[in-house]
């Protein structure tokens, strides 16, 4: 008798904790090419509510972003990966506009205005926002070791992908990820 009890007491601890972990199976297999790196999360988790800033130094937090997909870049001035996949970014936001998914950039670390500036002005995007992060508070929180990183972000603040390196957001892929993860019932 007790060794039924405790048989089903795992069990059903296994099937609990098989029903709460993500699958995202179904978007994993659109991923082709640079989307390869893309890393769903059994585990989503809210992302820390921590301030950064706008380019005009005033505070923000990805809070403002609630209710819509968010796919959040964490870029540099002097990051060469970030300089090729910015332009792609501009195109996914430009791609996305209106239907419920923000592409939000932020200048992490020490990046001068003027050079933020410049560098989409060089790039030729116009589109994205120049908020910074001067004294990597958001980074840090968010485990965020080297650039670009990317994470995707549910409208419910939660982080439900990463991607570490550049990639080729305007892609074929990408959107299909991304319209697949629109797609999905709310948690």
């Amino acid at each position: 008798m007790l060794r039924q009890l405790v048989t089903s007491a795992l069990l059903y601890t296994s099937l609990a904790v098989c029903a709460i972990a993500a699958d995202w199976s179904d978007v994993e297999a659109l991923r082709e090419g640079d989307m390869k790196k893309l890393m769903f999360t059994s585990d989503p988790k809210p992302v820390p509510s921590t301030p950064f800033e706008t380019f005009d130094g005033a505070p923000l937090t990805l809070e403002a972003y609630r209710g819509d997909w968010v796919v959040l870049n964490f870029w540099a001035t002097w990051c060469a990966p970030c300089r090729h996949e910015m332009p792609m970014l501009s195109n996914l936001a430009r791609s996305f506009e209106g239907k419920g998914l923000q592409v939000v950039t932020i200048a992490t670390g020490r990046n001068a205005p003027q050079g933020m500036v410049r560098f989409f002005e060089e790039i030729g995007v116009d589109n994205l926002p120049l908020h910074r992060d001067p004294k990597q508070k958001l980074a840090r929180q968010m485990a965020v070791l080297g650039l670009p990183i990317t994470v995707i972000i549910d409208p419910e603040g939660n982080e439900v992908a990463r991607m570490r390196g550049d990639a080729v957001w305007d892609s074929d892929s990408a959107i299909a990820i991304l319209e697949a993860l629109q797609a999905r019932p709310a948690s």
